[in-house]
């Protein structure tokens, strides 16, 4: 099974303190702000980073067949050229005095000698050119196509470098993609995400991919590599990452808005209480103990708005043999609507709780249900807060 296995670490002129690998067949994307490593990562991978003080290891294929193209203490380094990588640029990165076919057979290296190895590589740069949407394009300069269709034509080139080897490159293929869909359209983008999920079913290459996109990171990858200042802070499928961040940073970089300060108690087994608040106006809320945090101790926590349900005031609270309420169930809030933002189909919610001041939460709810609850600000809302949708990390200090 062909796999990318990356451990690197580098002080100057950048840092880095970076692990990760990419099974055969995965897309893993980098994700973190600028300057967070990103594309050194993908240079370091691609042969094209020259830092003298870069240590640790890059390897590629399994068991047997694992191959290093770049080793610190065997003084292994292997040039770009002898690494089979096919890197899709942001911008394309295309010979304007070139026509499209050139600029792909570019990739397979010298031209073959003789007439059958020549049909076979005509042969294959063709079938390229099809399966891309490329048919009748082949003679055309960059200048003569779109912005789609040069990023196609990158593409190719990228499928063409990973390709069986020709030319004396190492081990199997690796493709690296430098944020590749960030100088197209919205249109055209959907169309190479859909022309980019076709190749990988049957495309048993690892894929790295740069994005500072985190909705492009969920679409795309298989999973998600959490980087910060070159350092890895997380990695882990999109839905477990963005659901459950290890710390406070990467609730922050992963974009999570609900993010607050609270109390830790253990209670039943498995079953823990959040305190949110002091005095007698805090909010207990119900959650799940995963004997990861002790007794006592101050956490951060963030909320996962998709798991939380809301309704008009007394939604849900269940009546006595009287007639009477009783009291309101388990992790239910009081709200008031502040503000609603129009986002198309959805609107951005500000709420802010009652009997808290100073918190802020912001929830992305439909149009149909806020037409629904007669939503307005101003207006009072009851949250039910489901126990799968508190996600609590320890303060640094905390044992």
């Amino acid at each position: 099974m062909d796999k990318l296995t990356v451990s690197l670490h580098n002080t100057l002129p950048m840092r880095l303190e970076a692990s990760f690998d990419c099974a055969s067949g995965e897309l893993v994307a980098l994700v973190g702000p600028s300057g967070s490593g990103k594309t050194s990562l993908l240079r370091a991978v691609a042969g094209l980073l020259r830092a003298p003080g870069l240590r640790g290891a890059i390897t590629v294929g399994d068991g047997k067949r694992r191959i290093p193209w770049f080793d610190s203490e065997q003084g292994i380094n292997l040039a770009p050229q002898q690494r089979r990588v096919g890197l899709v640029f942001q911008h394309y990165a295309l010979f304007p005095h070139l026509s499209a076919m050139d600029n792909v057979a570019l990739a397979a290296g010298a031209r073959p000698s003789g007439a059958a190895a020549a049909e076979a590589l005509q042969g294959r740069l063709e079938a390229l050119f099809r399966r891309l949407g490329l048919a009748g394009l082949a003679q055309r300069r960059p200048a003569e196509l779109s912005g789609g269709q040069q990023q196609r034509v990158a593409l190719a080139r990228a499928l063409m470098r990973v390709g069986p080897p020709a030319d004396g490159s190492v081990g199997p293929g690796v493709m690296l993609l430098d944020e590749p869909f960030s100088a197209v359209d919205a249109p055209t983008r959907q169309t190479l995400y859909r022309e980019l999920a076709s190749l990988r079913q049957s495309l048993s290459t690892p894929m790295l991919l740069v994005t500072h996109d985190l909705a492009e990171a969920r679409r795309l990858a298989d999973r998600v590599v959490i980087l910060d200042a070159g350092e890895t802070l997380q990695t882990g499928t999109p839905a477990s990452v963005f659901a459950s961040p290890r710390n406070a940073r990467v609730a922050e970089l992963v974009g999570i808005q609900n993010h607050f300060k609270g109390r830790f108690f253990k209670d039943e087994p498995g079953w823990g209480r959040l305190q949110w608040g002091v005095g007698a106006d805090a909010l207990n809320l119900r959650v799940a103990d995963k004997n990861r945090i002790e007794d006592g101790v101050d956490v951060t926590w963030v909320l996962a708005g998709e798991l939380v349900d809301v309704g008009p005031p007394g939604h849900g609270v269940e009546l006595g043999p009287a007639g009477g309420a009783k009291a309101m169930p388990a992790n239910t809030l009081h709200c008031r609507l502040q503000e609603m933002l129009s986002l198309g189909e959805t609107s951005l919610c500000t709420l802010a709780p009652e009997k808290m001041p100073g918190e802020i939460l912001t929830l992305n709810l439909s149009g149909a249900l806020l037409r629904r609850l007669d939503a307005r600000p101003g207006a009072s809302l009851l949250l039910h807060i489901a126990p799968a949708a508190v996600h609590i990390m320890p303060v640094r200090g905390n044992t």
